[in-house]
């Protein structure tokens, strides 16, 4: 079933709606476009069914690419949440019996998990910072934030065997706080639907759940307007004009006006972030992400909103989500990034999301110093940080993180265990410690069966097949790059893995077919005039490879490795001006690339440019303090003769 790109509006007809809209109005999509209502992402059986409906079953035939999808409701009814409730119905009918033996002393009530955690709490409210303290500790497993999820998160199935109480990381993938989803400083950008946000938020690590502020039935706020935020917040202090600074205006301010910003989805579907974050125009000044002050005040500048919140409140107002300046420094590849990313990882302080993509982010700046960091985040509580530890290391060879990641192999959580047996499939068989084979093999069958679950998904398809190379089962691996193929042309990765294949075993012409044939559905996509490059490059056509590669560079100016490997390439071609050129514009958009600016010193050094090699070198040791290597090239070129070792 396909779900259509028109939408009937349900708001009433005085708020704009009850009215038939596009949910794409500024887009012309035809029937080639993935965002078309016949394509792959507009499919009902992926996309919508297992949030909407209850005790869905997939079941999708990979052989005869059809679906057989089964739900036991159509709509979300108890079950969604609450499991299945064959053993409820059962206490229910044996607690109304009369006979000896009837199960009414089942605290659970037959069911698979209770949500009590907001059973006997209670918040009083502390005198002096007018905010609520719970009266007792949150459990490490929050039950019902973790079942929320299930529908209230961006995430990807891994198995459809969930159960109400369990980590979400046990069925699903969650995406971390990624690029394309929310801003540095962890605010919303693309549809994330609260879970991300909620659990960065200072609400979650003080104990808040979802129904202290929703009914969970009706999904309605416990009370009106500002009432649910004062269960646990001062009237008298946070109600007042000294602390929200907006007297006579009208419509009046909210708590939620500030500290959840409004963004709307869906084209007529306003969300509230869940992070319930202090506004900080001040990082809008240093770091251009928005803030709730600007939202309103369109005609000011951040740096006007950044002013009056000092003199307000003072300089010191930095708010629960501390990380932004980490996020920011390795999005934009700025030095220094790797230690703040340490720090955000290896604080307890922060939420155990931040951290999760903290570890993650580290993964180009993996070194002996910051294997400790890892290791730290391998043993973390919370299964998101342990996967982010995991995704830390995965350019790291197996061979050597085997002792250091088998063991979660055997993790509680399913999610970290098919990472954890992704990062170790290239070590074969023979050569696995005996006591971890057995791990080893049930979590191979976990991911397999994690990707057999999404066959009808490309990603799942290429996914499976990078395992099966790293395997050695490369005609399999064949098969799921050509099955992924057929289900998207326009999904690039599947043509660079099967030309990337085809490189193994030495059929590149086959890869170049690949290659062009995938640029014909997607002639802007940098990586695959990436790999053809490459391809070209290895069937010795230098002047096609060239041109390929310029025209990766040229699509994706940022990416520091198509500039790298672009120049690398014009160099070969005895081109040396043109590459030195291209590698300084990348290296002025990639400050810390370490292959560019070693690429840079070397021609400039080769071409008796002396001051620039020198010059790049220095670069260099700002963004790597305390490497020795970077230390003697400085030495060596700093000597009369300028000569170096090749790095």
């Amino acid at each position: 079933m396909q779900a259509l790109s028109i939408a009937w509006d349900m708001r009433p007809a005085e708020q704009g709606g009850q009215r038939w809209f596009h949910l794409y109005p500024d887009e012309k999509i035809g029937h080639e476009d993935v965002l078309h209502w016949t394509r792959l992402n507009q499919n009902w059986n992926f996309m919508c069914a297992e949030c909407h409906s209850t005790g869905v079953r997939k079941n999708y035939d990979p052989a005869a690419d059809r679906y057989d999808t089964t739900f036991a409701e159509i709509s979300v009814g108890c079950e969604t949440c609450h499991g299945q409730g064959s053993r409820h119905a059962s206490w229910a009918r044996a607690k109304q019996s009369w006979w000896p033996g009837a199960a009414q002393d089942d605290d659970a009530m037959g069911l698979l998990v209770r949500y009590v955690e907001r059973l006997d709490v209670t918040w009083p409210i502390d005198g002096e910072s007018g905010s609520a303290r719970r009266s007792t500790a949150p459990a490490t497993l929050r039950t019902e934030v973790e079942s929320c999820g299930l529908c209230h998160a961006r995430r990807g199935q891994i198995s459809q065997d969930w159960t109400p109480g369990r980590w979400l990381s046990d069925t699903h993938n969650v995406s971390p706080l990624d690029s394309t989803l929310y801003h540095t400083d962890g605010q919303m950008l693309d549809e994330v639907y609260n879970f991300g946000s909620f659990k960065q938020s200072r609400m979650f690590a003080a104990g808040v759940t979802c129904s202290d502020c929703h009914d969970p039935h009706s999904g309605k706020p416990r009370a009106q307007g500002d009432g649910v935020c004062l269960q646990c917040h001062s009237e008298e202090k946070f109600a007042a004009a000294s602390h929200h600074r907006h007297v006579d205006v009208t419509p009046p301010l909210t708590c939620a006006s500030c500290h959840m910003p409004v963004r709307s989805y869906m084209v007529v579907d306003p969300r509230h972030d869940h992070s319930f974050r202090v506004p900080r125009p001040d990082l809008s000044v240093t770091i251009g992400t928005p803030n709730a002050c600007n939202d309103c005040h369109g005609d000011k500048t951040a740096q006007w909103a950044a002013t009056s919140i000092e003199a307000w409140h003072g300089a010191t107002r930095r708010g629960f989500q501390t990380y932004a300046p980490a996020f920011h420094a390795a999005r934009n590849g700025e030095a220094g990034a790797a230690d703040l990313l340490a720090s955000v990882a290896a604080s307890s302080s922060n939420p155990a999301i931040a951290r999760a993509t903290a570890l993650g982010a580290l993964a180009p700046y993996v070194s002996p110093e910051l294997l400790p960091t890892a290791r730290l985040g391998l043993s973390d509580v919370d299964p998101m940080v342990r996967i982010g530890a995991l995704d830390m290391l995965a350019d790291v060879p197996p061979d050597q993180i085997w002792a250091t990641v088998s063991p979660l192999l055997a993790d509680p959580v399913r999610g970290v265990r098919i990472r954890a047996v992704q990062l170790l499939a290239a070590v074969p068989t023979d050569q696995q410690p005996a006591a971890d084979r057995v791990n080893f093999e049930r979590a191979e069958q976990e991911f397999i069966a994690a990707q057999r679950l999404n066959a009808d998904r490309p990603e799942a398809r290429s996914a499976l097949g990078t395992f099966l190379v790293a395997r050695g089962q490369l005609p399999d691996a064949e098969n799921e790059f050509k099955a992924a193929r057929r289900l998207s042309p326009h999904f690039a990765p599947a043509a660079v893995n099967l030309a990337d294949l085809y490189r193994l075993t030495d059929r590149d012409a086959d890869g170049e077919t690949v290659l062009r044939k995938a640029l014909g559905t997607s002639p802007d996509d940098a990586g695959l005039h990436h790999a053809l490059g490459l391809a070209l490059a290895r069937l010795r056509r230098i002047n096609d490879a060239v041109e390929a590669l310029r025209r990766a560079a040229d699509i994706e100016p940022g990416n520091a490795r198509y500039g790298y490997v672009y120049a690398v390439a014009l160099n070969s071609a005895g081109k040396t001006s043109e590459a030195l050129a291209v590698l300084k514009r990348t290296a002025e958009m990639n400050p810390r690339d370490r292959d560019t600016l070693m690429a840079l010193i070397g021609l400039a050094r080769e071409t008796g440019d002396i001051a620039t090699a020198l010059k790049y070198a220095e670069q260099m040791a700002l963004a790597f303090p305390a490497d020795r290597e970077i230390e003697a090239l400085m030495q060596a070129l700093r000597s009369p003769s300028g000569e170096r070792a090749t790095p």
